[in-house]
């Protein structure tokens, strides 16, 4: 990451499922390239960070101010006006879990979480590991994937319901008919046979959706030694 980050020297990074406690995290092997880090994590789960150039005007972790047990799935960092809401939404398990259940309530909350929060006439931007594939171009053998907790139609409906209340996917926007995908799991040489899934998205409000320049995939991380099964997804925003 280190090496991602003084390459591209984005503005802003957000990451997912840290699987981190706040004490260990490395915090200052980020200061040292410039950069200020908001995070809330827990040992071997979960977790979520957003490091920016910019000190943050304002940090909210979890759903809800004060106390919350989400804080490990959500934070909200306030950059130059902008809020930019960082998550790791459930995965679910499987379907008839009640790990899928909550994934889909989650959405619910998430949505309510917008409405109470934010302005769809104001640029915002949402993004992270979503844990969903919108559309089947967004999954490899889509018509296998059916009854998957990150491609079965009731998480599909509650993706879209929480983003259909202002944001616009700007990878989509920009690529309506593009194949990419962010994700591809260890076993099968699932990457080298590009079976994989597009679950890592960036939205972002109209009056931001429409200063955005570039969105895509970058499989360089994804191709590393040790490689996270997941790569980075990124956009530019005039």
């Amino acid at each position: 990451m280190l090496d991602w980050l003084a390459q591209n020297q984005p503005d802003v990074l957000c990451l997912q499922e840290t699987k981190v406690q706040d004490q260990e995290f490395p915090e200052q092997a980020f200061r040292d390239l410039g950069y200020h880090a908001a995070f809330r994590g827990m040992k071997g789960y979960n977790g979520v960070a957003t490091l920016s150039r910019t000190q943050p005007d304002r940090i909210i972790y979890g759903l809800d101010e004060g106390p919350d047990n989400e804080d490990v799935r959500i934070v909200q960092t306030v950059i130059d006006g902008i809020p930019i809401i960082n998550t790791y939404v459930p995965q679910g398990y499987s379907i008839t879990s009640e790990k899928y259940a909550f994934k889909l309530v989650w959405f619910e909350r998430l949505r309510r979480y917008f409405e109470t929060h934010l302005d769809p006439a104001s640029p915002a931007i949402w993004l992270g590991d979503l844990n969903v594939a919108p559309e089947p171009i967004d999954v490899y053998h889509p018509d296998r994937r059916l009854s998957d907790v990150d491609f079965h139609i009731d998480a599909r409906t509650a993706y879209k319901q929480t983003a259909s209340w202002g944001f616009i996917d700007v990878f989509r926007k920009l690529h309506p008919e593009r194949l990419q995908y962010t994700y591809w799991d260890y076993f099968r040489n699932a990457f080298e046979r590009n079976f994989g899934w597009r679950i890592d998205h960036i939205l972002a409000t109209p009056p931001l959706a429409e200063r955005c320049l570039v969105a895509d995939v970058d499989l360089g991380p994804r191709k590393a030694e040790g490689a996270s099964d997941h790569t980075v997804a990124w956009a530019e925003f005039e």
